[in-house]
């Protein structure tokens, strides 16, 4: 049996219970007039499947001369998708890669024994006003690619699976699901999914994945007769039926999950890992700034500057 805290023995399953959700109300923070929104880790759930970090921003508008600038900082031990609906973010990392990150655009980059990347509005964007909304997540890796060499994988937007019937768009941005798979490599089960439900659509979610989550973009959504608003993360019970259904102004939802991992995950600042002794490792290495002959390199063409770690 996979680890997961909703697999309670003392708790009712199939017919005996509601389909109520595990309602998380993420955690909002101001990065300088910019509102970030942290669904996981929190203190309901670490995981959904392996997604162990959920962050949404925007919509937002950034002024002129002003940009998101994110300094190169590594990561261990996970895959990560800056996923956006609005705006453009250039992306340079550790094994060479400079490329933009484009509305409906899959950037996979699996971290693995170790990766530095930034995120920057830079060049012309920089001198217009423009704006920005999107999510970022974190996958955990399984522990048999904790280790793996880094990799990046972009996918456009027009070379995702896309689907529509009945009043709701989807788009399948990672892993497997309704009959579909994405064109990213992954490695491990999982699923991701951008829909899109016109007032009074319905939407079932996939009944192959153990754990399966909603983040509520925009608009509505009703569940076993509940409504719940955008700005929430439904997690579900493993094994229910369940459907969604979009209220009067539609919805925006992203849909995620796959298997449980065999135990929870370490997490130290922008590292994840199934052991302390693998983030100690990792954090001693960026400490020594040895770009030249240690474990992390900073990107060609951004390299003048970086994040230091944290004291703690």
């Amino acid at each position: 049996m996979s680890w997961n805290p909703l697999l309670d023995k003392t708790i009712p399953l199939g017919d005996a219970v509601d389909q109520v959700p595990v309602v998380i109300v993420p955690r909002a923070r101001d990065l300088g007039g910019f509102e970030v929104r942290r669904a996981l880790p929190s203190a309901k759930r670490q995981m959904v499947g392996p997604f162990i970090f959920f962050d949404a921003f925007g919509p937002a508008e950034v002024l002129t001369g002003q940009a998101l600038n994110v300094l190169p900082h590594p990561h261990i031990g996970l895959g990560t998708v800056t996923y956006l609906m609005q705006g453009r973010l250039h992306h340079r990392d550790s094994l060479g890669t400079d490329a933009w990150i484009e509305p409906g655009a899959v950037n996979w980059m699996r971290a693995g024994h170790g990766i530095t990347h930034s995120e920057r509005q830079d060049g012309p964007q920089r001198d217009q006003s423009k704006s920005l909304f999107g999510l970022q997540t974190w996958l955990a890796l399984p522990e048999a690619l904790e280790d793996a060499p880094p990799a990046f994988h972009q996918t456009a937007a027009e070379d995702l699976p896309m689907l529509e019937a009945e009043g709701k768009t989807l788009r399948l941005i990672l892993g497997e699901a309704y009959g579909e798979t994405a064109p990213v490599p992954l490695g491990f089960t999982a699923f991701y999914a951008d829909a899109t439900l016109a007032p009074g659509a319905a939407l079932p979610l996939p009944d192959t994945h153990e754990d399966r989550g909603v983040y509520i973009l925009q608009g509505s959504v009703t569940v076993a007769g509940q409504s719940h608003a955008a700005g929430r993360m439904l997690v579900f019970r493993p094994g229910d039926a369940i459907s969604l259904r979009a209220l009067d102004q539609g919805a925006r939802i992203m849909i995620l999950g796959g298997d449980t991992l065999p135990g929870p995950r370490f997490i130290w600042w922008n590292f994840v890992a199934s052991s302390r002794d693998k983030i100690i490792a990792a954090r001693e290495a960026w400490r020594a700034g040895d770009w030249a002959h240690g474990r992390f390199k900073l990107p060609p063409g951004d390299d003048a500057e970086f994040v230091p770690a944290p004291e703690r």
